[in-house]
């Protein structure tokens, strides 16, 4: 039988609090007595993204500039999960409607993931969307530029070899989607 490795949080403090994210300091206590302080906690809103398919077959990415890294790339569609979104089916299907212009007539979800379960408190759901029809023009925020590239599943496979996506966690959505595809197996 494995051993209870969790901590116990002694006590919380708010050290910054934004819209989008929230810094903490944790004191927390080890099982085996041991207390940590300060330990740094990043809360970060619950976050969506999507490998999103056309009706056509084409794969729909984003070229965007990431100012953090100071650069632009390939990325697949997603975003926050906001307050009012009622799921996160609902919050993708809000974000590729806004980021892309297009509705999709289904969702399949892949499962969640974590940029760093050590500091950051949320999850990454990941979705496959297909059956995309576009219906709008973008309804991009205001921090927004988005590009819009559309692939054949064949050039979107080659990019991927390619190593043209930096975003570690949507490289994670990008291999369940391409598995669930049938275009890539684990062995």
């Amino acid at each position: 039988m494995a051993r209870d490795m969790t901590w116990k949080t002694i006590s919380s403090r708010k050290l910054f609090s934004e819209t989008w994210m929230n810094i903490r300091i944790d004191t927390c206590e080890k099982p085996d007595g041991t207390i940590i302080t300060p330990y740094y906690v990043y809360d970060f809103p619950e976050w969506v993204a999507a490998v999103a398919i056309t009706k056509e077959g084409n794969v729909i990415l984003e070229r965007q500039y990431r100012h953090a890294l100071g650069i632009t790339g390939l990325e697949i569609p997603g975003g926050c999960v906001d307050k009012t979104d009622d799921s996160f089916e609902a919050a993708i299907a809000r974000e590729l409607l806004e980021e892309t212009g297009y509705r999709f007539a289904q969702f399949e979800y892949l499962g969640d993931t974590s940029s760093n379960p050590s500091t950051n408190s949320n999850l990454m759901h990941m979705f496959l969307a297909t059956g995309g029809e576009l219906v709008q023009e973008q309804q991009l925020d205001a921090g927004e530029d988005i590009e819009l590239v559309q692939v054949t599943l064949d050039e979107f496979v080659q990019l991927v070899k390619d190593k043209q996506f930096m975003q570690s966690m949507h490289l994670a959505a990008i291999y369940l989607a391409l598995e669930k595809l049938g275009r890539l197996q684990f062995s």
